[in-house]
This record gives structure tokens, sequence and C-alpha cells, in this order.
């Protein structure tokens, strides 16, 4: 951050990157339109496909569309500049520089997780390296709401009242014809969107009934105890498991049947039912259990049209809008995190910090959030992302009045 605050006037330049979401065009379009708004922004430019656009000078003009097509592209799931997963290499930086000075971009924001943070800072610091005056943005977002400095995430909200719902309807469906079945939802390193599955318990002995998070330990053997007490005292048992479940030793379960990587270095756990069915055998195997089937949310969870947060499209659009304001008032860069204020009603804002706090590591479920026996979450965690997720729709039950024989 530099310690002079002035003014910069020249063109902007947004991109999306890594996995897309419900909610990520309501923080481009939230930037898009906060843009024109001031003079200091020129044109308003999108690369296709994040950096490779930039690389490639595969950009439209965001800054002619109107304001129909824009609201129309907010409300819309998945990335609408497309998206991609690469991490800039040295020579990508120089042919970077060489493209945003040739557009005299000034204003540069880039929408995504971790990773995405990593590359902002990347291309902030070889701008520095450059003395080229950039501003540079990081706009938070994830399903996994893994973003260290941030009370969550734009995406994980709406990606978790999927995996709420998807649960309840599930759950739903076992109690008719019972037996267990087994969930297995996203979450390479943080169990916030496998744990949000709680949420789905609306009735007495609804399930799911085990959860397991990547934040502790899985084994084999007490995974196989735990389903058949449960399926003892329920008469069936549905599991929610999150695909990034390690063994005692850190290493990834799911691991042992996927060798791709991007290049990030990230083991692919996604678009994959080899760990479902790897618990489905085990369990086969260490019970007597017949009926025991799984199934694996994949991609389904992160752009499913419908289920959405309101919440999470109010703050996704607002941060984006953030992002501009803050590049707009000085010679800064930083990510725009989102803040809870404290007390019993759900308030948030939001606070500029700095892209190295962001990029790159990613932060985990806290242990107030996951109970002793290791396979549930707590009232904390439920406390903490019901007001974020929303209302979610009634289930009605019979009293079960029995008929006199």
């Amino acid at each position: 951050m530099s310690a002079q605050l002035k003014k910069i006037v020249g063109n902007m330049l947004i991109a999306q990157s890594g996995g897309p979401t419900v909610v990520i065009n309501q923080s481009l379009v939230g930037a898009v339109l906060e843009a024109k708004k001031h003079k200091e922004i020129k044109n308003i430019y999108g690369a296709l496909h994040g950096i490779k656009g930039i690389l490639e000078e595969d950009l439209i003009d965001l800054g002619r569309e109107d304001i129909h097509t824009l609201q129309a592209v907010a409300n819309t799931p998945s990335s609408a500049l497309g998206s991609v997963r690469k991490k800039p290499t040295p020579d990508d930086c120089a042919q970077i520089f060489a493209k945003l000075q040739k557009y005299n971009v000034r204003h540069f924001f880039y929408i995504g997780g971790n990773d995405s943070a990593e590359t902002a800072h990347i291309i902030n610091e070889e701008a520095k390296k450059a003395k080229y005056e950039l501003h540079c943005f990081h706009i938070p977002k994830t399903v996994d709401n893994d973003l260290r400095e941030n009370d969550h995430t734009p995406g994980f909200a709406s990606a978790a009242k999927f995996v709420a719902q998807a649960f309840m309807g599930d759950d739903l469906d076992n109690a008719a014809l019972p037996g267990v079945k087994i969930n297995v939802v996203m979450g390479r390193h943080a169990g916030f969107l496998t744990a949000a599955a709680a949420l789905a318990r609306t009735y007495p002995g609804a399930g799911p009934h085990l959860i397991y998070l990547p934040e502790r330990p899985f084994d084999v053997t007490h995974f196989a105890a735990a389903v058949t007490n449960a399926y003892a005292k329920y008469g069936r048992c549905v599991v929610a498991v999150s695909e990034g479940i390690m063994d005692a030793d850190g290493t990834p379960i799911a691991a042992a049947y996927t060798k791709e990587v991007d290049s990030h270095g990230n083991v692919q756990l996604s678009g994959t039912g080899a760990l479902g069915d790897f618990l489905v055998g085990l369990i086969k195997q260490k019970t007597d259990i017949m009926r025991v089937r799984a199934d694996t949310f994949g991609y389904l969870q992160r752009s499913f049209p419908g289920v959405v947060s309101a919440n999470d499209a109010k703050e996704a659009f607002a941060v984006g809008r953030e992002a501009v304001k803050c590049s707009t008032s000085a010679d800064i860069d930083g990510s725009i995190a989102i803040r809870r204020k404290k007390g019993k009603a759900y308030q948030i804002f939001f606070e500029r910090v700095p892209l190295s706090s962001v990029a790159k590591e990613t932060r985990h479920m806290p242990a107030a959030f996951i109970s002793k026996n290791g396979h549930d979450v707590t009232k904390a965690f439920l406390d903490y992302v019901a007001p974020i997720v929303g209302v979610l729709p009634p289930i009605g039950r019979f009293k079960n009045i029995k008929v006199k024989k």
C-alpha cells in the first residue's frame, strides 16, 4: 500500500477466477455499476476466463452493457465472464503488464478465492516493482468459506442452502426407505459447507446423523462403529462427508483415487464418486447393513439456479461495489473482507485488508464449531450459519395418532 493517497484516472479491468458460484455475478455487476459512477474510470473491460483472457486480449466492453442485461446477469449463477484455474508464471506477469499498459488499465479487480487472491497479489507486487500505478483489488468468493480475514464469503451461504435442502430431501427419502445414505460434499480443507448439512435437522431424529469434516482425522474403524450405532438408534443413518476428509497423517482419503492436480498444486477431489463408493464398500464390509448408498454432490452445489440465500446475493453485490469505491478513493490495493458485528442481531460491515493476508492460505472450521466426538457440529456453528443461509422450506409430518386395533 502506498503512503501517498491520490486518485488515478484510467480504464478498469475485471475478471473472475476459480470455481463459479450462484452469486459471483452479483459481485461482478456490483463492481460494474459502481464503476459507472466514477469519473476516474473511463472504460470498463471484462477479461474472459480470468488472466487467460488478459494474456490473449480476449476482452469485452462491459461499460456498453445496458442495465437490464446487467441485472439479468447478476441474478444468473456461474461466472458470466468465464473462469480459469491458472497461476501466472513470471513470463505471464510480464505479458500481463504489457496488456494492462496497452489498454491503460489502472483499476484491476479479480473475483475469486484464496488462489485468486494469490494471483492478484502476484500481479500487484509485479506492478509495484515496475512502478506501474495500478489499483489492484481482490473481491472474495468461494463456496468453501475458507478465506482468511472473512467471517464468511460470498457464495458460501447459497451453496450451504443447497446442501441443507438437499439433505432435507434425502433425509425424507431415507426415512421412507430406511438404510444408510452417504452424501459427499465439497470442502478440500475446510468443513463449513459439509457442516451446513446440519441445518436439515428440522424435526427430532432427522439426519444427517453423522457429519465428517477435514478438520478431524478420519478413522475407518470408528466410522463403521458410528454408523452402526446411529443405525441401531434411528433404524437408518444419513451421513454428511466432506470430500477432503483426511487420515491421521493429513493425507486426503480421496487422494488414493485421483492424481490430477491444478496449476496451484491442488489435488482434484470433486467430480468423482470414488470416495462415496469406498465408504459404501467399507460399511458393507464391516457391518451387516444391506441397504447402503452414496451420492457425490460434486459441482451441483456451486451454481444451482433457484436456491439462493438473500443475504448472500445482497452481500456479494455490495462487496463488488465496495472494491470499486476503495479503488477510486486512493492509491491503494487489497481485498475486501466481510466482518460480522457483535450482538444477537445479524449485521455485517466491510473492511479492506492486505492481499497477502488472504492469498494462498486457507482457514478452517474453528474448534468451537466441531463436537467433541469429531463427527458432528455444535450449537455455536448453527448460530453462526443459520442467519447467513436464511429461511429453509417447512417440513410437514403426521402426528402418528395410532388407530386402536
